[in-house]
């Protein structure tokens, strides 16, 4: 298996040698490239954070004397969910508008990254980055509901599109692992009962086991297997004498690894089955995640409590709202509706195996243009509108507009429009993204997963924390595998934080960490951690992996307020981050402190809302 393969290098070559040509003459210029179908390293790629870095570090690009390329009612910069819907309410409530939509990757929909497989002849999907639809019927405002109906998006069709039967008519349950390196001996427990929070497949379903029976295959001793029973049967208060309130606030100035060794008086060991179990969705090991959280998210040991079950709008909304791309087909349909040329086909169905031609998203003459490989250096208000520079191929270029939308990360807004006033600059800089790998890897079958008896592994002290067999999601004609004989997409989870500091520092630490690894680095752990976990089902790496896609995003999800480290100001300082600056508007997930596909949406509707008044 190559990182690079000879097609992605000659496409490599071909940009640096069209570098002095214009953005339309470098597009034509280009061999046929196909983002979705690359493997290797994906996600934030080399060439698209090379430039952002620079500015970091204090390089500036003057626009003073460069002639203005063209002008646009609007220009978008990030071409992800929030900055393809800022567009799409620009253009609702002006089909006239022209807008231009720069984004600095080789593909459009930021962390909504399709990723395609081919083996034999068969198409398997995966994502890259934003995963599903999160509990639409009780999250999602009128706004972001409205985007999807207007999109043909029928929340009802999951029903039948999410296979939720399959991996349990398999007699395939949940499973934890244990490495050596922390446990003493590598064990795989099949038959995990703690029902988490957003369950796909609902708790009837899970194969588990008894409590007891499930612990009793634990790699550890029989004193911590009695408290590990004990909690998830936690019948006494830990906290007797305190009121209601007290015992909340100290949730939430108590991490649930705290909560577990200091008040629960577990001992380490206990801990350690815990520590990267939170990972995936929290982005942070129990160390960081409140103890609040971890109650709210299903994890055991707050039943003796006495407190009324958390307000949980999402218990009902069962995880199945799930493209078989993720949220890249939510990216193809914004930009299918955007740019009409690029794809045939309206409904959410065939959008999934549409062809989506590249070569159409920058059409002069175009109402709305996509501009990849764009990385936007400088953005400023001017007396009749927005001036914005940008990087293409190496080469500065200068374009107009009525209105910018700022749809990147905030943590670079500061270095694109020095303009701001230093408190706003500042309530941005606060927003630092958790680093978050999704390692796709593509194996020829799944027999030894079958064998094993497990369809998901938690491992909470190994470096991928999540390792699952792909949602089963048939949509559009295309059909996911369901004979264990067939190609499968494994879904790998590695979130590279660094125990013992708050958040932020974690986030910046395990950033720096994760931008000087290779895809070899990824390639030796993914094969040796698969090895380990499935060996004893006959799995080999040498002879089973197919192809692995790296999609690492050193700046992942967006940054959520924790009580742990954070005060009660953070919607203030939110607030404060996105405000109007003239007529630029701000946009992103990042906006609303919160890494959900619908707090994309809402922010963009916002952002339009503010410009147009």
């Amino acid at each position: 298996m190559s990182a690079i393969s000879r097609r992605d290098f000659l496409n490599g070559v071909a940009l640096t040698i069209a570098a002095g040509l214009s953005p339309a003459t470098q597009v034509a210029a280009q061999p046929l490239r196909y983002p979705p179908a690359l493997t290797g390293m994906r996600g934030h790629h080399a060439g698209s954070f090379e430039v952002g870095h620079d500015l970091r570090v204090g390089k500036k690009f003057a626009l003073d004397g460069l002639p203005i390329e063209a002008s646009y009612d609007l220009i978008v910069i990030g071409g992800g969910i929030s900055g393809l819907a800022a567009a799409w309410f620009y253009r609702k409530a002006n089909a006239r508008a022209r807008i231009l939509i720069l984004d600095n990757h080789d593909d459009f929909g930021g962390h909504a990254k399709r990723n395609e497989f081919h083996l034999d002849g068969r198409l398997i999907l995966g994502y890259g980055g934003s995963e599903s639809l999160q509990s639409p019927a009780a999250l999602y405002s009128g706004v972001a509901k409205g985007l999807l109906a207007d999109l043909g998006i029928d929340i009802a069709r999951f029903d039948t599109a999410f296979e939720r039967s399959l991996y349990p008519s398999l007699g395939l349950a949940r499973g934890v692992f244990f490495p050596r390196e922390t446990f003493g001996r590598d064990v795989l427990a099949i038959g995990d009962p703690m029902t988490m929070l957003a369950d796909d497949l609902g708790p009837s379903l899970l194969n588990a086991k008894p409590v007891a029976e499930f612990v009793s295959q634990f790699p550890i001793s029989a004193e911590s297997k009695a408290q590990l029973i004990a909690l998830y049967e936690q019948s006494r208060d830990p906290l007797a004498g305190k009121s209601r309130k007290q015992k909340q606030e100290l949730l939430e100035k108590t991490s649930y690894r705290n909560y577990l060794v200091k008040i629960l008086g577990c001992n380490e060991e206990i801990a350690n089955c815990f520590q990267g179990r939170t990972l995936d969705f929290f982005a942070l090991g129990c160390d960081a995640v409140p103890a609040s959280q971890a109650r709210y998210a299903g994890y055991p040991g707050f039943d003796g409590l006495g407190l009324p079950p958390p307000d949980n709008p999402e218990k009902d909304d069962p995880y199945i709202y799930h493209f078989p791309d993720g949220n890249a087909s939510l990216a193809r349909l914004l930009v299918r509706s955007l740019v009409p040329a690029v794809a045939s086909g309206n409904t959410m169905d065939d959008v999934v195996l549409a062809p989506f031609d590249y070569g159409k998203l920058d059409l002069a003459g175009a109402r709305v243009r996509i501009r990849l490989d764009s990385t936007c250096v400088n953005a400023r208000n001017v007396r009749d509108g927005v001036e914005l520079g940008y990087i293409r191929g190496g080469k500065l270029y200068r374009v107009a507009g009525k209105h910018a939308v700022l749809a990147c990360f905030n943590m670079v807004i500061p270095y694109i429009m020095p303009e701001l006033p230093q408190p706003q600059r500042e309530a941005l800089a606060k927003n630092v993204k958790a680093p978050l790998v999704y390692n796709k890897v593509l194996v020829r079958n799944w027999h030894p997963w079958v064998r094993l008896g497990v369809h998901e592994i938690s491992a909470p002290m190994s470096i991928h924390s999540r390792v699952k067999l792909d949602y089963p999601v048939a949509l559009g004609g295309y059909r996911h595998p369901r004979d264990p004989s067939e190609p499968m997409c494994l879904h790998m989870v590695y979130v590279p934080v660094e125990a013992g500091h708050d958040a932020r520092t974690q986030f910046m630490l395990g950033r720096s960490k994760l931008m000087s690894m290779e895809f070899a680095d990824f390639e030796k752990i993914i094969c040796e951690e698969l090895d380990r976990m499935l060996g004893p089902g006959g799995f080999s790496s040498a002879r089973d992996i197919a192809a692995i896609t790296v999609n690492r995003w050193s700046h992942g999800f967006a940054y959520t307020a924790n009580s742990l480290f954070d005060s009660d100001d953070a919607g203030e300082i939110a607030t404060r981050a996105r405000r109007l600056s003239g007529r630029v508007a701000i946009a992103n997930s990042d906006a609303g402190w919160d890494a959900y596909a619908h707090t994309a949406i809402d922010q963009a509707e916002r952002a339009v809302r503010e410009l147009l008044g």
